[in-house]
Order: structure tokens, then C-alpha cells, then sequence
């Protein structure tokens, strides 16, 4: 199981990528165009033309992960295709990769319990 923890950062590409490209041009383009620190461990999402595809790539401290996922059916909520970056949180993540819409995943302010004398 590969588990994306809150101290992650997720980067999703908002323009569309080839998908023929491996692992080391994926490499490269979350560097160059993404402005991600691809050996901090930071998570980047490239999605494809048609929106049934990611791809995500990872560095897990001894290597790189870079695994794929096609939808049968229907397609990714990506953002709308610009150049730069998304910044997902790891929840945000997770709704995505099940192929729902991550955008209507929001994070409610938590209130702190406040000391009485």
C-alpha cells in the first residue's frame, strides 16, 4: 500500500502530459514545470488529454514510485488546463485517484477548545 500522508505535498499538472513519457521525463517536467522537489517526497498527478487517465509519481526515500490509473468509465475532475500547478491535500488525493469529484472536498476549520479560569 502506498500511503500519502498530510506532511506531503501534492502537486497536480494542470496541462495535459504525453503518456508515453517514463519515468525520467516525468521527472524532469515536475522539476522544470511544476516547481516540485521531486526528492523531498512532494506527490505530482499528470493527467491525460482525454481526462481517463494519471499517472503519479513519488519518491519514496529509496526509489521512485510511478503508477497509472484508466477509468473504465467517465473521467478525472481536473482542473481547468493552464499552465503551473494545483496543490491537493492528501484527502483531496485519495477522492481523486476513486475517480469523484476532489473539489468538493473541503476542509472545515476545526475550533480549539478554549481555557476557562
Amino acid at each position: 500500500m502506498i500511503g500519502f500522508g498530510d506532511e506531503r505535498k501534492v502537486l497536480v499538472a494542470a496541462r495535459p502530459i504525453d503518456f508515453r513519457r517514463g519515468v525520467h521525463g516525468l521527472v524532469a517536467m515536475a522539476a522544470q514545470a511544476l516547481n516540485g522537489d521531486f526528492y523531498r517526497g512532494d506527490v505530482f498527478v499528470f493527467r491525460s488529454k482525454r481526462r481517463d487517465r494519471l499517472k503519479l509519481l513519488v519518491f519514496d526515500g529509496t526509489g521512485t514510485i510511478l503508477a497509472t490509473k484508466w477509468l473504465e468509465e467517465g473521467a478525472f475532475t481536473f482542473p481547468p488546463v493552464q499552465d503551473g500547478a494545483i496543490v491537493l491535500t492528501a484527502t483531496q488525493l485519495s477522492v481523486l485517484v476513486a475517480g469523484l469529484d476532489w473539489t468538493r472536498v473541503v476542509q472545515k476549520p476545526v475550533k480549539r477548545p478554549c481555557k476557562t479560569a
